[in-house]
């Protein structure tokens, strides 16, 4: 395919579904979720398509045909031809650009698209009516809607425990838009989309990946050679002896240098951007929703600061006949005077152009809620939402399958723990009383994360089979000073369940048998 067809039909295909929205009304009817699931899984294909055709084509390294075209010459040029070499180069740059623009736009629609089928994944699953076998919806599809016994009757099912926000779908950059929608972000919102990409860049502990050497050794001709090598990490603890090993035991070090990676939480530069950029659209809805019943409670006088917006943003876009429509300047004095006039007229200004004392602390005060409460509204969903991801799932799972965060580390080091030491107490009691969301402050997250990683590797290989939410669940139980009833209400599993999951806790800390106890120590060693 040629490579302008190639842009054009990635960028119409992307305006598609630009111009699709996504309506999550009447999710929990099956054909809805059906419909929306299968589309979405269809998006993917076909984008996962156009990349890997731009990947034939070299949309990787687009700029590489720059080296034939490019500036430097190596003898002497007439003038003309200089000009038209260097329109060429201008033709092919604009081209590279053109390709890794689209590119770029093509990788963040499927990382975003990944995003909410597995988000869509954790909401539900269908059952057999016949056999009663559960598929989950991406099986379901698989199979064209047939069960292995030949049935085509399932009963969809609502996972009520496992964990998702269907929510931040429709705010998701599914059609690559992300650089738009970031310049569309407020003051506020901007600081808030920095707050979840710092928590979704938490870098752990620097691990070795490669080593570069500099050695000096005799070949068989007895001439000293100096060489640039690089050993793999699985030699960092002895790369002298495999050096001495590949070129003689007389070789010399002359340089090391140990070159370390350093992977963040979620480990994809596009996935954290469509992350970041999902909850914080999310929070602004919640915004809208909980604002005023917020504001009412804290302002002195609620009506009034709504009018003094009003006047404010009337005059916005205001600007008379009689100014030059290039003189900004004189427009932003026109715009200041008629603001004061109209301000001064309901005595909130006095003639001095100062504002009321009232006024002015409840400006502050609004703008402390914007800055102290709202700002973090989204940190606190997306801190949750992966608390809870870690608790409830295996560490197999969140290998195995996408979930609601792809690329996400399947076990977190102390560093990467860090962005879980942040409690939100007082904003997490806002959310629950206003927003009802099922989230409850839970204190030294980041040490309950350690518990549940540490616990993972001591049931390894145990034949107990857990329910693993029920699982996360009980750890905070056994943790924490927090009841019961309050965890299975934020997790939406019955008491009994993690009931019966503390016992397996109990059995494999504190076996009672001697196989037990031998088994165990078998485990730790």
């Amino acid at each position: 395919m040629p490579e302008s067809v190639l842009v054009n039909k990635a960028e119409n295909y992307l305006r598609e579904i630009s111009d699709d929205s996504i309506s999550l009304e009447g999710i929990d009817d099956f054909d809805n979720f059906k419909n929306l699931y299968f589309k979405l899984d269809d998006r993917l294909n076909h984008l996962q398509k156009l990349k890997d055709d731009m990947d034939v084509q070299g949309y990787t390294t687009p700029f590489t045909s720059l080296n034939k075209y490019g500036t430097k010459t190596v003898a002497e040029v007439a003038a003309d031809e200089k000009r038209e070499n260097s329109r060429h180069n201008q033709i092919f740059r604009m081209k590279a650009n053109a390709k890794k623009n689209i590119l770029d736009r093509i990788n963040s629609a499927i990382d975003s698209h990944k995003r909410a089928l597995g988000n869509l994944e954790q909401y539900g699953y269908v059952k057999c009516n016949s056999c009663y076998k559960k598929y989950s919806i991406n099986e379901y599809k698989q199979n064209n809607g047939q069960c292995s016994c030949s049935s085509r009757a399932f009963t969809f099912k609502i996972s009520s425990e496992l964990t998702r926000r269907l929510e931040i779908i429709p705010y998701l950059p599914l059609s690559g838009n992300y650089m738009v929608l970031m310049n569309q972000l407020s003051s506020y919102d901007r600081e808030s989309f920095k707050q979840v990409l710092n928590i979704l860049k938490q870098e752990r502990k620097g691990v070795v990946k490669t080593i570069s050497l500099v050695i000096r050794f005799k070949d068989d001709n007895n001439r000293l050679i100096r060489k640039n090598i690089t050993l793999e990490s699985e030699y960092v603890s002895n790369y002298e002896e495999e050096v001495r090993k590949r070129y003689g035991r007389d070789v010399r070090i002359e340089a090391l240098r140990f070159h370390r990676t350093k992977p963040a939480i979620i480990d994809d530069k596009h996935a954290r951007t469509a992350l970041a950029l999902a909850y914080v659209g999310y929070s602004k809805k919640i915004i809208s929703e909980i604002k005023d019943d917020i504001l009412k409670r804290r302002l002195t006088d609620f009506k009034r600061i709504n009018k003094y917006d009003e006047i404010i943003s009337e005059f916005e876009n205001e600007k008379p006949d009689y100014i030059d429509k290039y003189d900004l300047d004189a427009i932003e004095a026109w715009k200041q005077i008629q603001i004061e006039k109209r301000l001064r007229s309901l005595n909130y200004i006095d003639r001095h152009g100062n504002v009321s004392r009232s006024l002015k602390r409840d400006l502050k005060v609004r703008e402390n809620i914007y800055k102290n409460t709202f700002k973090n509204i989204a940190s606190v969903l997306i801190i949750w939402d992966m608390f809870r991801y870690y608790m409830t799932t295996s560490g197999n799972a969140r290998r195995i399958n996408i979930g609601p965060f792809p690329y996400i580390r399947v076990e977190l080091d102390r560093e990467q723990r860090k962005v879980f030491q942040t409690t939100y107490t007082g904003l997490i009691d806002i959310l629950s009383e206003f927003g009802n969301l099922r989230i409850i402050p839970i204190p030294e997250m980041d040490l309950l994360l350690y518990e549940k990683f540490k616990f993972e590797k001591q049931m390894r290989n145990s034949n107990i089979k857990f329910n693993h939410v029920a699982l996360g669940a009980g750890l905070i139980h056994l943790n924490s000073n927090i009841e019961l009833e309050t965890i299975s209400n934020a997790f939406s599993i019955n008491e009994s369940r993690i009931k019966k999951e503390i016992k397996h806790i109990d059995q494999i800390k504190n076996p009672k048998s001697d196989k037990s106890k031998k088994f165990l120590d078998l485990i730790k060693k």
